[in-house]
């Protein structure tokens, strides 16, 4: 009879320190490049992919992808055996690190702030003629570097069982890229900055 007392009186607390380990989100938003990269570069669409793993209540480890769309505004053809093929420019930022959360409401509303380092890679790609054959481009340049960033976000969760959620989270980099001349950015060594906000649907389990 102890036993099943104690059983009770433990549901609900073993229900409140119950948290989602994997968090999985995709979302929508946009970039606005700034430092050296305001002038040539112009506030572009982009999504975002991340996953975090969720090691304690209050703290989670990220990684993820944010990629912005012709901010650098090539728009280039090249002529093939498959005619003209367009190129454009695409920048990939990807973030790892760890955040802080804050769960309130038993976990239904998520307040989190973080950092960590970032791998920045500026790219134009050209388009292709299937996805079975793939054309190479000579004449492509790229940037990449390194650097770190900080972020905010904000969710709250649509189900009772908190598996889904719906957010917005902004993240600001910051950091060096050298390589090629991109667009209106020439190659030499620049400093980069990109405030980036995104609207997320998650999934948690």
């Amino acid at each position: 009879m102890k036993t099943l007392l104690l059983l009770a009186a433990a549901g609900p607390l073993l229900a409140q320190s119950w948290f989602p380990r994997h968090n999985f989100t995709v979302g929508v938003g946009a970039g606005r490049p700034q430092a050296e990269l305001a002038g040539p570069f112009t506030d572009s669409p982009g999504m975002s992919f991340g996953y975090g793993y969720r090691f304690h209540r209050y703290l989670q480890a990220d990684v993820g992808l944010d990629s912005v769309f012709g901010a650098a505004r090539v728009n280039d053809y090249l002529t093939t055996d498959f005619g003209d093929r367009r190129i454009r420019d695409y920048q990939f930022l990807i973030p790892f690190g760890a955040r802080a959360i804050l769960p309130l409401e038993h976990g239904r509303f998520l307040i989190s702030g973080g950092g960590g380092g970032v791998h920045m890679r500026y790219t134009e790609l050209l388009s292709q003629p299937s996805t079975y054959f793939r054309l190479d481009c000579r004449v492509c340049s790229s940037r990449s570097g390194w650097g770190y960033y900080g972020l905010v976000g904000a969710a709250v969760a649509v189900d009772r069982q908190q598996h889904f959620r719906f957010g917005v989270t902004s993240k600001v980099y910051q950091g060096h890229t050298d390589g090629d001349p991109l667009g209106n950015v020439p190659g030499v060594r620049t400093r980069d900055r990109w405030v980036n906000v995104f609207g997320e649907f998650g999934v948690s389990f």
